[in-house]
């Protein structure tokens, strides 16, 4: 047994510290040389001001702009984490519920069966700084109407804004909400 158990130990071991500590800082050493701001987060400015992190999603409340994906951790970036909860949990359900309410009642045009779930549910990292496409044209109207811009032209931002999947075949088309939301406030 004794032969068997030291081994096993030492196996741990290493692989423990190649894991825990050799590949993180291998990745940080990459990201020190190789990565954009030199692994820091990339800031977004507008009007001379830093306004949110590139690859962070943001909270945007005001019915002026286009609403991200709501976080499961408030937009905190220190945490980021899932809500953990299942589609059976009743506080999540409710939840969803409410957010499904106050979309409704932000975008009263919107009939529920076509809000997409990205607007009613966080991602995974409860970060994410992206929608589809759709997620976004779908709040064109309520935009239009409060910003006094015609849909066609608001159609017409999302469409530059939006970015295709990466080298054409990789991922679904997406849109940046800080950066569409920035091309909103230069809108003219």
């Amino acid at each position: 047994m004794k032969q068997d158990i030291f081994p096993a130990i030492r196996f741990t071991l290493v692989t423990l510290i190649l894991v825990s500590v050799l590949y993180p800082l291998l990745i940080w050493g990459f990201a020190q040389v190789f990565g954009p701001a030199q692994g820091k987060a990339e800031l977004v400015s507008f009007a001379g001001k830093p306004v949110g992190a590139a690859l962070v999603g943001q909270v945007f409340n005001e019915d002026r702009y286009f609403n991200g994906r709501p976080s499961a951790v408030d937009y905190n970036g220190a945490g980021s984490a899932g809500s953990n909860k299942g589609t059976s949990n009743s506080d999540y359900l409710a939840l969803v519920q409410a957010r499904i309410d106050s979309f409704v009642v932000h975008n009263p045009k919107v009939a529920i069966k076509d809000i997409p779930s990205e607007l009613v549910t966080a991602s995974g990292s409860g970060l994410d700084p992206d929608l589809s496409p759709e997620g976004t044209k779908i709040q064109v109207s309520r935009i239009s109407s409060i910003r006094n811009i015609p849909e066609s032209r608001l159609l017409e931002l999302v469409d530059a804004q939006t970015e295709g999947p990466l080298w054409g075949i990789f991922g679904p088309a997406k849109v940046n909400v800080l950066n569409l939301n920035i091309a909103l406030d230069k809108f003219k």
